[in-house]
């Protein structure tokens, strides 16, 4: 494929519809290549300047010059390696063994959020995250960014959400559910297995999850702040059901 094809083809995986109908996405930067390198994804291309390639040890790198990679990638700027991964074949819904948790967010529409979740997720061990069939795709750049690897290892299943959680309540799963007028989660006993709940940004839990089995917990305020970033209320809740599981 000449070089104008590889951008053409590269670029056209910048909108969803390209993503889902070739069933690729796109990892960008030296970090983010780094880590997908160290997983078990497919790498179909790998385009890189000749600096990058060399410092990186890209030995099967397609060396494009610079001008082309910053069309290729979607960066603003500083687009320098560029990688078209093939997704992975998408893994089941699973409840949570014993003495796990799971982390399902419903509706989230933000890709960054959504990335960051994935981060929450792998740093606190979360076994997979669940998220409604309304949420932003995962696959969308700003969200595998916002990742920052956290997607090569924790488990993605969009859901129907609502029958996910029947699933779990039948299946003896405690279900806890993060809303601004739940019972402050301090004084809350975090039973596990579980799952965690987040809703979205705007929105806060859609009327199906809030009609779910579950107990709703929230974060105390002690300040003036009207509200949490879903992501930041994601970690305070996961670093909580961590404490009082040690």
């Amino acid at each position: 494929m000449s070089g104008g094809g590889h951008l053409k083809r590269v670029r056209a995986l910048h909108q969803r519809k390209f993503r889902e109908a070739e069933g690729l996405f796109l990892v960008q930067g030296r970090k983010m290549v780094q880590e997908l390198l160290a997983s078990q994804l497919e790498v179909l291309e790998l385009h890189a300047t000749e600096e990058v390639s060399r410092l990186l040890g890209l030995t099967d790198a397609l060396i494009a010059p610079a001008h082309d990679l910053e069309r290729m990638g979607t960066f603003a700027h500083g687009n320098e390696v560029v990688a078209v991964v093939r997704k992975p074949v998408p893994s089941s819904l699973r409840l949570p063994s014993a003495g796990r948790f799971v982390l399902a967010v419903d509706d989230v529409s933000d890709p960054g959020n959504l990335g960051t979740l994935l981060r929450i997720a792998d740093w606190f061990g979360a076994e997979q995250l669940w998220c409604s069939m309304e949420s932003v795709e995962v696959w969308n750049p700003k969200c595998v960014q916002a990742s920052m690897g956290s997607l090569f290892r924790v488990a993605v299943v969009p859901t129907d959400l609502s029958s996910a959680l029947l699933k779990a309540n039948e299946g003896n799963v405690h279900i806890y559910k993060a809303e601004a007028s739940g019972a402050d989660v301090f004084t809350v006993e975090l039973v596990r297995p579980a799952v965690l709940v987040m809703g979205s940004e705007s929105h806060g839990l859609s009327k199906g999850v809030l009609d779910s089995p579950g107990t709703s917990i929230a974060i105390p305020a002690f300040g003036g702040a009207e509200s949490l970033n879903v992501s930041a209320a994601a970690a305070a809740l996961c670093m909580e059901f961590v404490r009082q599981g040690r």
